[in-house]
């Protein structure tokens, strides 16, 4: 992909990059030199997920509405789930907790990183990533069975003082006045 070894190069140069943020045409590749446009929706988790794994990143920080990813959602029984691995958000994901158009693609596109060797999965509100990166917020979601050892063998960062690569997909942003 064209794109991705761009924003490698910008990463790695220590900028901040700022991508997949939708308004793009959807296009089928014919051949190697023929693309035609199509009607699809681009899901900014799913895609976020891929250019996560494909740049290799530690930690995917996924950033919604919520301040985590709750069971039971608007349930006299919900509850938060601050940590899990991907096996036990599967099993919820199968449970049919994680609606489509709700945390689904969320929590499917953590598992796709995962799956293709990412460290960790965080899924928090914007007002919760300082205190999610301190371990003190947030859904953590990290490596199970399901999921291939990551080969590079680093860990996710525990502090916020600490330097890591990381992708952020965010649904919303608002920037305060």
């Amino acid at each position: 992909m064209f794109e991705e070894q761009i924003i490698r190069t910008i990463v790695d140069l220590g900028m901040i990059v700022i991508a997949l943020g939708g308004g793009g045409i959807p296009v089928i590749a014919r051949d190697a030199f023929t693309v035609d446009g199509c009607e699809a929706v681009i899901d900014k988790d799913r895609a976020s997920a891929l250019l996560a794994s494909g740049l290799g990143v530690d930690l995917f920080i996924i950033s919604t509405d919520a301040e985590q990813v709750y069971v039971d959602f608007k349930k006299p029984s919900q509850r938060g789930i601050r940590h899990a691995t991907a096996d036990e958000m599967q099993a919820h994901l199968d449970a049919g907790q994680f609606p489509p158009g709700s945390m689904g693609p969320k929590v499917q596109s953590a598992l796709r990183f995962l799956r293709a060797g990412g460290t960790k999965v965080i899924i928090t509100s914007y007002e919760h990533l300082t205190d999610a990166l301190d371990d003190k917020a947030g859904t953590h979601i990290t490596p199970s069975a399901l999921c291939p050892a990551n080969t590079a063998g680093s860990t996710a960062p525990t502090s916020t003082q600490q330097k890591f690569s990381h992708v952020i997909e965010s649904q919303q942003f608002t920037v305060p006045p």
